[in-house]
Order: C-alpha cells, then structure tokens, then sequence
C-alpha cells in the first residue's frame, strides 16, 4: 500500500507543470521550531513526551505517550535533534507512534492481518533455480530463518522457483496469526508492519523481533536478488537514493521494537 501511493504521487508530479510544482514547493513552509527542550515524563500507563514541560500531542490530538520510558527517549530526542525548522521527514519514530496512536491502536486485528496476508507470499519462500551462486545466497540467508520459525512455532512453509504463486498450508498462517495475536500490543505491531511492507516479507520483520536477525542483516536478506542485479548490470542513483531512505525508516522500526522490551 505505501509503495503504491507513492507511485501515485510520482505520477501526479509528472504530470504537473514544473514551473506549478517548483512554486508550490516553495509555499511549503516547515514550522518554526517553538520549544527550547524535549523529555519525557513516566505517568498513569507509560511514558509521555514533553517540548518545555507541556505534553505533545499527536496530528489526531491524542497525548503522546509511550509504553517503555526508552521509546519515549527515541521521540523526545527527535524533537531535540530539530534545528530552526521542524521537519517531520527526519523524525521517523515520531511519524511512526503518531500512526500508532491515532491509526493502529484503533484497529490493531486489521494491521495484524495485512501482516499475515504478506506471510502468505513471502519473499524468502520464492527462489531462482539459477545461477547457482544466487541460489547459494538465497538459501544462506533465508534458509535459517525458515528453520528457526519452524523450530518455535512449527510452522512449515512451502517453497517455490521463480514467480509462480505457491500456497501456504493453513495450519502454517493460523499458527503464526496466533503467534502475532500474543504480541498485538500496537506499537509492537505497527512496527512489525512498516518493516514487513519495506522488505517485502513479514518472516524476515518477525525474525528481527524474536532477535534473530538484527535490523542490517534482515535487510541484506531482503535485498539479496537486488543485490546481485547490481552487481551484474549497475547501480540506479535514484534507486539507490529511494533505497537509502526506506533503510532510515527500517532501521527506525527497529529501533522501536527494541525499545519497546526495556523499561
């Protein structure tokens, strides 16, 4: 869903004139930056992030208040890092507990399920049967990740060449849906979904959280065949530079995850 809106708005982009674009690119004026210092505060049910004492607020008017007194820090030091402008593109955190709490919170069975729907047609169970090399790699990477679902949760997924569409036993996706129905707390869950759409497979998101993997390899494992295209026919800079920033954002759920086990 996020990849198509955003091949939407890059559509309506070229199909502006430029001359319209470049001017209403310069009426967007970020905010001036009001506040002199960011914290937080432990409260009735969790931790609440503050600008000079007063309680932010999400865009949904919500109190923004976090469970674990470290995933506060991650928000309040966002709002720290601003300059004179607050610009919400380099708070990542902050954007995802916004969703969170004004989204999420209120539907968490829907985000839960959309995560399954990506575990039925999960990148690692689709393999090239050529060149041995990418296969060897594929297997490396994923394999293990398979192997450690199956032993937690014995959960066995089917595997399939090419692009052909294999179907996952049911008894595979109910035991994970009831895997995640333990662990639905909302920002657990939000996280786990920003990672599964960025990779394109919910068994890699579900391995950083059951720390299997940690954040740099889950990603090196869902950009495998992308790797090996670049090293066969080149690099794309603007490829590369989409790349770098769904990375921030992976890495930003991942660092919430984390925060959410420390109190």
């Amino acid at each position: 869903m996020r990849d198509l809106l955003n091949d939407l708005e890059a559509g309506r982009a070229a199909q502006r004139d430029p001359n319209e674009a470049a001017r209403e690119a310069m009426r967007v004026q970020l905010p001036k930056r009001f506040y002199k210092t960011a914290g937080f505060e432990a409260e009735d049910g969790g931790f609440s992030v503050r600008l000079d004492g007063k309680q932010v607020r999400t865009p949904g008017r919500r109190p923004l208040v976090l469970p674990t007194a470290r995933a506060a820090e991650l928000v309040a030091d966002e709002f720290e890092a601003q300059a004179e402008k607050i610009d919400p593109m380099t708070m990542p955190v902050t954007r995802m507990v916004n969703t969170t709490i004004d989204g999420v919170a209120n539907d968490v069975q829907a985000v839960l399920e959309d995560i399954l729907r990506y575990a039925s047609s999960d990148l690692i169970c689709y393999r090239a049967d050529t060149p041995q090399e990418l296969v060897k790699r594929q297997g490396d990477a994923w394999d293990p990740v398979l192997d450690w679902l199956q032993g937690l949760l014995g959960a066995r997924f089917m595997l399939a060449e090419g692009v052909m569409p294999v179907e996952q036993p049911r008894e595979t996706i109910a035991v994970l849906g009831a895997y995640l129905a333990q662990r639905r707390e909302p920002f657990r869950i939000a996280a786990l979904h920003v990672m599964t759409s960025l990779m394109g497979s919910a068994l890699l998101a579900l391995a950083v959280d059951g720390e299997k993997l940690d954040v740099e390899r889950a990603w090196a494992a869902a950009h495998i065949d992308e790797d090996w295209n670049i090293e066969q026919w080149g690099e794309d800079a603007e490829a590369a530079s989409r790349r770098a920033h769904r990375l921030l954002e992976m890495r930003a759920a991942g660092a919430l995850l984390a925060a959410l086990e420390r109190t």
